[in-house]
């Protein structure tokens, strides 16, 4: 097996891996999409084309899921201590 398809197993490999336990942590989905940027580079050296555009798609999609997700939690950490907080400023006599 020459360096290049080793390279292409593994990415695709750290996809499989990656994507069986996105639902656990936005961590997964962020190492998901940078699995599926090792799979389209390995696409495009390759010469196969398509499947690295495929890649691309799948990349941005992940990464547009993990952004949301971080934007998300600091919304809902950002409520969490502006709502709750005992030592909020407005909350004092």
């Amino acid at each position: 097996m020459d360096p290049l398809s080793a390279f292409g197993l593994l990415a695709v490999i750290a996809m499989l891996i990656f994507y069986a336990p996105e639902a656990r942590s936005p961590w997964f989905v962020f190492a998901f999409a940078c699995a599926c940027e090792l799979a389209s580079i390995y696409g495009f050296v390759q010469g196969a084309w398509p499947f690295g555009l495929v890649e691309v798609v799948w990349m941005l999609v992940a990464s547009h899921r993990w952004a949301l997700h971080q934007k998300l939690m600091t919304g809902i950490r950002n409520n969490f201590w502006e709502y709750r907080s005992p030592f909020k400023r407005s909350s004092l006599p």
